[in-house]
Formats: structure tokens, C-alpha cells, sequence
């Protein structure tokens, strides 16, 4: 098998457009370089590679942005020939006193680009068409290397005017890729047109299928963990005397499953190669969550119902009812641990003679947990790693009716070895409720 050579591409264009945000983004990290709303972040050139295990399929160059392409213009146009061609003339630049001093941005991107195999040009297509973009593009045609424009903040705007300014400069192929909303499609067809400009294409179609398996991979374990968490949360309960107070028991299984919850969100972030230094990444998890899991607010904003029909399908019939659940715990706390996301449950009649009760997470806040992880999971996969706002959640959508529970989270709650809340051996859960998540899993792939 012949080893083919890396590709070198060279991120250039106008400073602020978005050059640092567009690698963060092809790289999956969201650490990569500096990202500031002011000019001239990037003062160097920053090579990252994209690698399929131990090979390097492609060098990215984050270049320092072009400032002043109609002052290299000018310069080029005095004191060079017409006769020479554009890159005996840039050469000519590159050799003077003014690359070293008044153009020195300029003559670093310049020389980033002679040496590599073509450019991405980034746009911020919010802006208008203006002289100083068509100055950029005339002096990057003079490297004699392919250039492929990339529209950056592409929401909403249109580019008809960009379009034919390109277009009379013979610059036909061009992609738009949002480093805000990411959308892996549009980043499978930044590779695919990419490789239309290069006479051969094999090292970009070996990085298309490798991002097409990465992406899928990625997909499968993070419903995977998802799925582990739902069998967690519904394998938990807490046995305690008919005459024992609930309330601590209660208040301690909620902030056991916010805990979980939040080591699932980490995860996630992890998975999905986000990652915060400027702040905690356990504060960080918190605020891509604005409610408790346990408000009821909450499930009403995602259609949940609960209240009496939820309580009495739930206890009538299993030995107890109402009355008797009021009496024993009294009636406000029952009600309160039921709305709370914390049901009070008989699972046999030995229960009740023994003066025993279970307390287990209901329904409905399994469904709403379900649905938040989801939207967590949606938000990740259309997130570009230069997003600097909080996560936000809450599409209202349900995978399911609390009624009618997935089997695998209703068998659940006979399998106390399930939850690692109850073994305190995450491990030794994980691998008894293996077969179960596997199955949740595909369920999840269809929501």
C-alpha cells in the first residue's frame, strides 16, 4: 500500500473572520488557539494535524489575519515587474525590508500558503463585499495555490452579492460552515469540495470516512452511557420502617441521581471533546441545566403530567393506597415525595406486613430525565467547539409517555444490582445491566 502524503492546508483570510473558531471545530477542540471578538488574536502560525491512528492525513495552519492586502498590493505593484509572475513578485516581498515591518502579518500568511497545498479562505459572511476582500484574494491568487472560500456565520444571511464577486475571480467552489452551529453534513461536503480542486482525492476521502465512523462511533456510546444512566436511576430505591421520617431519605436520593446526572452530562462534554478551562467543569455541567430535574415546573414545560392520576396508578393495587400512604408518612410529604420524583412504592405484600416501604424514582421524572440527556446530546452534536454561550436545553419533546416506560427501565426496577446507587460498585452495575443498556441503546437511536 502506498502511503499517501499528508495535505497541507493553510487557513487564511480577513482578521476576525473566524480562522481559529473554523480549526477548533475540524479538530474537535475547543481549546485550540485563542478566540477573542477583537482583530489579530492569532500573531503566528499554529499547525494542528487530523490524524486516522498513527497516520497524518492533514496539517491545518491557523494563520494571523490579513490587515492591510491593499498595502502589499500597492507595494507589489511599485516595485515589482508585471512581467514576473505572481510568485516571483511575492518572493520579491518576502525578501524586503517591508515583510519584516509594516506587512508582517501579511508575509507570514503569504508564506504559509507557498508552502502548502491550498487555502481556505474564511469568510464572515455577515459582512458586505468590500474592496479589502477583493485585495486578499487578488494577492492569495498569486501564490498560484487553489483557494476555497468558507463562509462562516452563515445563519440567515444572504450571499448573492459574495457569490459573484467569487465567481468573477474564477472562484467557483466555495462552502458555507457555521463554527457556531455545526452541522456534520456541512462539514462532510467542506472535505468533498475540497477535494474536487486537488487532482487526486484519495487522503481527503480516507478523512471523510474516518469522520463518517467517528461520527456514528461517537453517536452509539453516548446513547450508550445515556441508556446506563436511565437503567441506574430506575434500578435505585431505599427501603426504610413504615414509621420512619421520609423527608431525609427523600432529599438524599434526589441529590444522588443530580450527582449522577451531572456526571453524565461530563461525559458527554468529554465524549464530544469540549472542553472549558476558563471555568469548573463541574459548574460548567450545572449551567447547561437551568432547573432541577426535580422541579415540577420542569416536567410540565415537557408535557409531563402528574399529580392524582399519576399517584393512583402507581400505588392502587400494589397493597396501600392514598389514605394508608397519608398515614404512615403523612399525607403532605407523600404528596410531596410523589411530585418530588420520588415515589413511595409496596412491591409485595411481605412489604406490609414487615412495615416495610420502598421508595424508587418515578416515572415520570425517569421520562424527564430521558428527554433532558436527549436534548444534552442534540445540543452537543449541533454545537461548533468555538461556541462561547451556555448550552441551552428544553425542546419539550418526550422519548416516551411515563405510562408507558421502555421494559428494560420497568424490569429495572426489580434489579438492585443494576444501580450503582445501591452497590456503590459502578462497575460491577454496569456489567449487570450490560444486556439491558444494550437494548435501551437501539431504542434511544430511534429518538
Amino acid at each position: 500500500m502506498i502511503t499517501q502524503r499528508p495535505l497541507s492546508l493553510a487557513v487564511v483570510g480577513h482578521t476576525n473572520t473566524g480562522k481559529t473558531s473554523l480549526l477548533r471545530t475540524l479538530l474537535r477542540d475547543s481549546t485550540f488557539g485563542e478566540v477573542k471578538n477583537a482583530p489579530s488574536t492569532t500573531r503566528h502560525v499554529e499547525q494542528a494535524a487530523v490524524t486516522d491512528g498513527s497516520d497524518t492525513l492533514v496539517y491545518l495552519y491557523d494563520t494571523p489575519g490579513l490587515e492591510d492586502a491593499g498595502g502589499v498590493l500597492d507595494w507589489l505593484e511599485q516595485n515589482t515587474s508585471a512581467r514576473s509572475d505572481g510568485i516571483e513578485r511575492l518572493q520579491q516581498f518576502l525578501d524586503s525590508e517591508a515583510a519584516a515591518s509594516d506587512f508582517n502579518q501579511e508575509a507570514k500568511v503569504l508564506r504559509q500558503l507557498l508552502q502548502s497545498d491550498m487555502a481556505l479562505y474564511v469568510v464572515d459572511a455577515r459582512e458586505p463585499v468590500l474592496n479589502k476582500y477583493k485585495d486578499e484574494l487578488t494577492v492569495l491568487s498569486w501564490c498560484a495555490k487553489p483557494v476555497m472560500p468558507v463562509f462562516n456565520f452563515t445563519g440567515g444571511q444572504d450571499l448573492t452579492e459574495w457569490v459573484t464577486m467569487l465567481a468573477r475571480r474564477s472562484l467557483h467552489v466555495y462552502s458555507g460552515f457555521d463554527t457556531v452551529a455545526f452541522d456534520f453534513d456541512g462539514e462532510i461536503r467542506l472535505w468533498d469540495n475540497l477535494a474536487t480542486m486537488l487532482p487526486e482525492r484519495t487522503t481527503l476521502d480516507r478523512l471523510i470516512n474516518m469522520r463518517r465512523c467517528e461520527w456514528q462511533q461517537l453517536d452509539k456510546e453516548a446513547r450508550y452511557e445515556i441508556a446506563g444512566f436511565l437503567l441506574d436511576v430506575a434500578a435505585y430505591k431505599q427501603e426504610i420502617d413504615e414509621d420512619e421520617p421520609s423527608e431525609p431519605v427523600l432529599q438524599s436520593m434526589q441529590d444522588s441521581v443530580r450527582q449522577l446526572e451531572r456526571q453524565l452530562q461530563q461525559q458527554l462534554f468529554q465524549l464530544y471533546c469540549f472542553y472549558h478551562n476558563e471555568i469548573d467543569s463541574t459548574d460548567w455541567a450545572l449551567k447547561t441545566f437551568e432547573q432541577d430535574p426535580f422541579d415540577s415546573d420542569l416536567l410540565l414545560q415537557y408535557g409531563i403530567r402528574t399529580g392524582t392520576g399519576a399517584a393512583t396508578g402507581a400505588l392502587i393495587g400494589l397493597g396501600i393506597d392514598i389514605a394508608t400512604l397519608g398515614g404512615s408518612l403523612g399525607l403532605g410529604t407523600a404528596i410531596g415525595g410523589i411530585l418530588g420524583g420520588v415515589l413511595p412504592n409496596v412491591h409485595d405484600i411481605s412489604d406490609k406486613i414487615s412495615g416495610k416501604k420502598t421508595l424508587h424514582i418515578d416515572a415520570e421524572t425517569l421520562t424527564l430525565l430521558a428527554a433532558r440527556t436527549l436534548d444534552l446530546l442534540q445540543a452537543l452534536q449541533t454545537r461548533g467547539h468555538a461556541a462561547q454561550s451556555p448550552v441551552r436545553l428544553n425542546s419539550g419533546k418526550v422519548p416516551w409517555q411515563p405510562a408507558k416506560l421502555p421494559s428494560e427501565l420497568n424490569k429495572a426496577r426489580n434489579q438492585w444490582k443494576w444501580s450503582s446507587l445501591n452497590t456503590h460498585l459502578p462497575e460491577t452495575s454496569r456489567k449487570e445491566r450490560e444486556t439491558a443498556t444494550d437494548s435501551l441503546m437501539e431504542r434511544l437511536k430511534k429518538n
